[in-house]
C-alpha cells in the first residue's frame, strides 16, 4: 500500500453515462520525500513525506540530505511497504503514481462541530409538533428500571466532530493530470483547503 497527501477543494458532479456523479475534487500538490527511517537507526521503517511551499524554494543540505521543516507545508509520515527502495531523500512525488488506480482509501479528520445536541449529533426524529407538545427536541429518558443507572454508550449530547475517519474503496472518477486534480465519488472528511491522506 503507497500513500500521498492531497488538498481538498470542494464538491461537484461529473456526468458518467446517463448519470450525474457527485464527487471531491482533491489537488495533489508537490511532493518531496523529507527522510527515511529504517530498522537499523529507527527500529521501524517509514516515509516521510511533505508539501512543498509553492513562494519557497528548498535547498538539500549536502551532508546528511536533511531539509529544513520551515518550507513545507505539511509533513506526514507513512510506513514503507510498495515504495521500499524507489524514493529517496530529496525526491519528487507526483500524480502519476495514481496511474491504473481505481480505488482508493482516504484518511483525515472529519470536521469539529462544536457540542451538538443529541438530535443534530444521533440524528433522531423530532417529537409532536403541536402546541400542546412539550417533546419537540428532547433526548427523553436514558434510564432504565433495573439497573437504576445509565448504561455507558448511551446516545446523548456531547462533543460532535473532530473524529478520525477512514473512507476504504473510494472510486476514483476522475484524474486529470494538467493542474494535478483527481475526483472521488461522495464525500470527503474535513474542510476546504485542508489535507487528506490517501493510500491505494
Amino acid at each position: 500500500m503507497a500513500w500521498i497527501i492531497a488538498k481538498k477543494l470542494e464538491m461537484t458532479r461529473v456526468i458518467k453515462g446517463d448519470k450525474f456523479v457527485p464527487v471531491t475534487l482533491l489537488q495533489i500538490p508537490e511532493l518531496m520525500v523529507v527522510w527515511m527511517k529504517t530498522i537499523e537507526r529507527d527500529w521501524y521503517s517509514a516515509l516521510i513525506v511533505g508539501v512543498l511551499w509553492k513562494e519557497k524554494e528548498l535547498q538539500i543540505k549536502e551532508g546528511n540530505k536533511t531539509l529544513n521543516k520551515s518550507k513545507f507545508e505539511q509533513i506526514e509520515e507513512f510506513e514503507i511497504n510498495e515504495w521500499e527502495g524507489q524514493f529517496n531523500v530529496g525526491d519528487k512525488i507526483t500524480i502519476d503514481v495514481l496511474d491504473w488506480i481505481e480505488k482508493v482509501e482516504i484518511e483525515w479528520i472529519s470536521k469539529w462541530k462544536w457540542f451538538a445536541w443529541a438530535m443534530k449529533r444521533w440524528n433522531f426524529s423530532w417529537g409532536p409538533w403541536r402546541v400542546w407538545s412539550k417533546f419537540h427536541r428532547a433526548l427523553g429518558s436514558i434510564g432504565n428500571r433495573k439497573p437504576r443507572r445509565t448504561h455507558k454508550g448511551k446516545k446523548m449530547h456531547g462533543h460532535m466532530g473532530c473524529e478520525k475517519i477512514n473512507l476504504k474503496k473510494v472510486p476514483l472518477e476522475l484524474v486529470n493530470k494538467e493542474i494535478s486534480v483527481i475526483g472521488v465519488r461522495g464525500g470527503v472528511p474535513g474542510g476546504r483547503n485542508s489535507f487528506v491522506n490517501i493510500s491505494f
